[in-house]
């Protein structure tokens, strides 16, 4: 993924605080498989969450990070993310996320000089498609691709939080 580095707030004592400013979208057609670059596959568990604040644990082909995310503010949140040792990673998503783990096949697709991601789910919400482009600042200009499908920014059954719920709620 690439963020710009306009998408961080600098502080006077010299700290950065990552910001995360993402637009998330359906799809319209499936034309984007054939323009992308490469894909992962990736595990998330969600460890807490509180307030519109979460802590999650990924384990993304053989590489683990935790992220710490606070809440919205229109399109931006404080983000954290630490690599962290795979063993690590997979006891957490193991043993700390309630049997509740997100999998899903991430597609990296060049378009507008952004890299958009594309998130095609599996188990519970097979057949869920979202594309997703990070940007600079909320009022960021972007070309968007024909394949690009309606706006779901902000819409609460498409946010990560949400899924993990319904996932809890369709395997117990």
């Amino acid at each position: 993924m690439t963020k710009g580095d306009n998408g961080r707030r600098y502080f006077e004592i010299g700290t950065v605080v990552a910001k995360e400013i993402e637009r998330k979208f359906l799809l319209s057609t499936d034309t984007w498989r054939e323009l992308a670059t490469h894909k992962v596959e990736i595990r998330d568990g969600l460890l807490a969450f509180r307030d519109g604040r979460k802590i999650r644990v990924r384990f993304c082909d053989d590489k683990a990070t935790l992220s710490v995310k606070g809440p919205k503010k229109g399109l931006t949140r404080d983000e954290f993310e630490y690599e962290i040792p795979a063993r690590d990673g997979l006891a957490l998503l193991e043993d700390h996320c309630d049997g509740t783990i997100l999998k899903k096949t991430r597609y990296f697709i060049p378009h507008g000089g952004y890299v958009w991601t594309v998130d095609e789910f599996q188990g519970v919400h097979t057949g869920l498609v979202l594309a997703e482009i990070e940007l600079p600042s909320e009022d960021a200009e972007f070309e968007k691709p024909t394949w690009l499908g309606r706006e779901v920014s902000g819409k609460s059954q498409y946010r990560q939080s949400s899924l993990f719920k319904k996932h809890r709620q369709a395997t117990k």
